[in-house]
């Protein structure tokens, strides 16, 4: 690869891999199974971007969604989470950012009761701001299907106790 396109590939590392890495964590919902996608994601696509026309964000975005869905129907991970490491540092959290992490846990929580296509569907189309057309293209499907699938992802959303204890869902 050129200076060049490994200087580019460097650059947009930088800049989209927290964008990549809250999308994949929306995807599959472990901070560490995300960082994996991410990581296979990026590596991935290192030795074609030197060919790559186009979005770049666009092709990272593929992979990525494609080794979760491929992923997801090998349950390749086998591996039981640990519990999660206690950190002793200073807990004055602020109560904007204490009640920003008990949304997150709601949401995330609500996700793991979605199919793996219907999850696929909800992050495309509404964290990374998709169009039914574009995330049918991703995902290998039709718009119509894309459609019914996030209105049905949607409607067990509502209803997710998680989001309606939260506050978060429900209908209000």
């Amino acid at each position: 690869m050129t200076r060049t396109a490994d200087a580019d590939f460097e650059r947009f590392v930088v800049t989209q891999s927290t964008a990549l890495l809250r999308f994949a964590e929306m995807l599959c919902g472990d901070r560490h199974t995300a960082e994996d996608l991410v990581q296979q994601a990026l590596m991935r696509s290192y030795p074609k971007w030197h060919k790559l026309t186009g979005d770049p964000l666009r092709f990272v975005r593929r992979v990525l969604v494609n080794r979760f869905l491929s992923q997801a129907r090998r349950h390749w991970n086998n591996e039981v989470p640990s519990d999660p490491v206690q950190n002793d540092w200073d807990q004055r959290a602020v109560a904007d950012f204490a009640g920003a992490v008990q949304t997150r846990a709601a949401v995330l929580s609500a996700l793991d009761g979605l199919t793996v296509r219907e999850r696929a569907v909800v992050a495309l189309r509404y964290s990374q701001d998709l169009s039914e057309a574009e995330t049918a293209e991703l995902l290998g499907m039709a718009a119509g299907t894309v459609k019914s699938t996030a209105s049905r992802a949607l409607a067990k959303l509502r209803l997710a106790p998680d989001l309606i204890d939260s506050g978060v869902g429900g209908n209000r």
